[in-house]
């Protein structure tokens, strides 16, 4: 059998590995061990608060709704209650965008429900 050298195929991917930890403090920028090792907590990371970031989203809309429904006297749960039996199908999303940036279209639908 012919002998094979890894020397490109190693510099590439010390190469690519050092690309990817570009902006890593210390020794992680530069030393191809500790840069891997960093990249791989780095995508467990990533893959975990992709998932936390919906939950955050979405507490951060109830705090917006419920924000603008003190200043009319009413609470989050039972709007939200309200908005259910009468069958008004809005997000959470789309109600704290409302409540937000269109405030008059929000009072609307605050009259509607009650």
């Amino acid at each position: 059998m012919t002998r094979v050298k890894k020397g490109v195929n190693a510099l590439k991917s010390r190469r690519n590995i050092l690309k990817r930890a570009k902006g890593f403090r210390h020794g992680r920028s530069t030393k191809e061990r500790q840069a891997n090792e960093a990249l791989v907590h780095a995508g467990n990371y990533s893959f975990a608060h992709r998932k936390d970031k919906k939950n955050d989203f979405r507490k951060l809309w109830n705090v917006r709704i419920g924000a603008s429904l003190k200043n009319k006297g009413l609470s989050y749960s039972r709007f939200i209650d309200t908005l259910k039996k009468k069958e008004i199908n809005l997000d959470r999303k789309i109600l704290a965008n409302l409540a937000q940036n269109h405030p008059e279209t929000f009072n609307r639908i605050v009259e509607k429900t009650s």
